[in-house]
């Protein structure tokens, strides 16, 4: 199947009825993040694992946090990929094992790159917001920027525009004339778009690009298709522009990427090209190697699960076993 061939429709949720049948609607499934945050997982999924260069999407709230701790992600470790985090509602205090130690809130984005290697945690300041709730996305990095040096950079002013009755955040990528900050190793997109107003409005695209919309909140449709927040809609490539209409308020995040053809073995926190790197990338962080110490957190890192019995496959960016 070539780039821009569509893939044909999946059955949605009861009274939810397709009018494109270019498009999939990929419901999420409920993840356990640490001991208190539990998230939406939309990618990777076995009919659609990646949008671009985007291999994995984490939703999370809103909840309700005023009562308890809020996230609390001990020191793990990352390679062969870049983690994007982007808050709607509260308060994440970063740090890693480069000695970066840094709080992020709502329109502010973080991005780490893992190169070959680094480790993070993830917590709610003990003073935070009500309310959490942002999304926290994975890009695989292409050779040789998942063999580099991690990096971690953190962006307090994005790229903003109203086009129509849409406003338009630039998180990463370039869009409507504006280039984001956050730096990139394959040609990628990911922009927030709040609809203001009821008259649809459209979204020029890429032609080689392929793309993926959630709904953060609110409800909207895209090109005739709705959808609300707990799945997202692939959209596939090939596409000129894409007309939005939804609930004044709605928080929408569009992802898009030039399609990702390098091989991919993802398990648990790394992203690799064959079972022995991320075999290896396994027993380097149970031996203290490569990764680092998280600066000022004194919490134990956590201990990576058991490799299965079975050996580890590549992937193609559909789900498809290699080899």
């Amino acid at each position: 199947m070539d780039r821009t061939e569509s893939l044909p429709a999946q059955t949605l949720p009861p009274g939810v009825a397709s009018t494109d049948p270019g498009s999939v609607l990929l419901p999420g499934h409920d993840v356990p993040l640490g001991r208190y945050t539990t998230v939406r997982r939309l990618l990777p999924q076995r009919q659609r694992r990646m949008v671009g260069a985007w291999c994995f999407v984490d939703h999370f709230g809103p909840d309700d946090v005023a009562e308890r701790p809020g996230m609390e992600v001990p020191p793990h470790p990352h390679s062969g990929l870049q983690t994007v985090t982007w808050l709607l509602d509260g308060e994440i205090l970063h740090r890693d094992s480069l000695g970066n130690v840094q709080p992020i809130r709502p329109g502010q984005l973080n991005v780490m790159t893992s190169g070959h290697g680094i480790a993070h945690s993830e917590r709610s300041p003990a003073e935070h917001p009500p309310v959490m709730h942002g999304v926290q996305l994975w890009v695989a990095l292409p050779d040789p920027a998942r063999a580099g040096a991690a990096d971690f950079a953190h962006h307090a002013e994005l790229p903003r525009w109203r086009d129509g009755d849409l406003d338009v955040t630039l998180l990463v990528g370039e869009a409507g004339g504006e280039r984001s900050p956050a730096v990139v190793h394959t040609p990628l997109v990911g922009a927030q778009v709040e609809v203001r107003g009821p008259v649809p409005a459209t979204l020029p695209l890429r032609h080689d690009f392929e793309y993926g919309l959630l709904a953060m909140s609110g409800s909207a449709t895209a090109d005739g298709v709705p959808f609300a927040p707990g799945a997202l809609l692939y959209l596939g490539a090939g596409r000129e522009g894409l007309t939005l209409s939804g609930a004044p308020g709605s928080r929408l995040l569009l992802l898009g990427g030039v399609p990702f053809d390098e091989p991919l073995v993802m398990w648990w926190n790394f992203v690799g090209r064959s079972h022995e790197e991320v075999a290896a990338a396994r027993e380097d962080w149970m031996a203290g190697r490569r990764f680092g110490t998280v600066a000022d957190d004194p919490a134990p890192p956590l201990p990576a699960p058991a490799l299965p019995t079975t050996r580890l496959k590549a992937r193609d960016r559909r789900g498809g076993l290699l080899g």
